[in-house]
């Protein structure tokens, strides 16, 4: 279970404060995958780094009984000075997991070769972004969370491979997803929320959300 209660987030933009959230309170419970609808400008990268614990609200409680992904394709989180090898390594300590395990899989689905055991600070951003997706698909999650403006700059190849792991792993979990269109929510959740000007509101339904969030376009 994922819960926000009465939660606020705001940024100095150095004109003015740009509100993200103002007293928001939503829960996602295990099985019931979650679309958030939300226009371009509106936080939903901060609003999915707060689901993962890498940023914090300035009010309110955020809540986690369950095992949160970091955001699909994160790019921060790996130690530059380590390699590839030594840091699989070592997130598969902290998670509890098999760091032979962990290491197997994200050399097999990287396929970066010999550069997965030179220091991630030579790495491409392509590179990079290879190693933290399989990173996240070698751990079990009980939510994934998807944010649909972040890079993906991976080859083909490695794509269609990881994509492969990836629908499987969604078809069996649960998704939080946030999107600025409501056609990319649709393979993944039932349930949705529309996310503006820092009010959230939360429907049974794709299409009821949709409704608000067309009409307040």
């Amino acid at each position: 279970m994922l819960e926000f209660e009465n939660v606020s987030k705001s940024y100095w933009t150095g004109k003015q404060r740009k509100v993200i959230l103002d007293q928001a309170s939503f829960r996602v419970d295990i099985g019931h995958s979650l679309g958030i609808l939300a226009p371009n400008g509106t936080g939903k990268t901060t609003l999915i780094n707060m689901m993962a614990g890498l940023e914090k609200p300035d009010e309110g409680t955020i809540t986690r009984t369950c095992r949160i992904s970091f955001p699909l394709g994160f790019m921060g989180g790996l130690v530059n000075r380590h390699t590839a090898k030594e840091n699989t390594r070592y997130v598969a300590r902290l998670y509890g997991l098999d760091p032979d395990y962990i290491e197997a899989f994200c050399r097999w689905l990287c396929g970066l070769k010999e550069y997965f055991d030179m220091p991630v600070g030579t790495y491409s951003q392509g590179m990079r972004a290879r190693l933290n997706f399989a990173l996240m698909l070698s751990l079990d999650f009980d939510i994934y969370l998807i944010d649909e403006g972040m890079p993906q700059t991976m080859d083909t190849d490695f794509n269609a491979k990881a994509g492969e792991i990836l629908r499987e792993r969604l078809d069996n979990t649960t998704v939080i997803i946030v999107s600025h269109q409501a056609e990319t929510l649709e393979r993944f959740a039932k349930s949705a929320a529309v996310l503006r000007d820092g009010h959230f509101h939360m429907f049974d339904t794709l299409d009821e959300a949709k409704q608000l969030y067309d009409y307040q376009a």
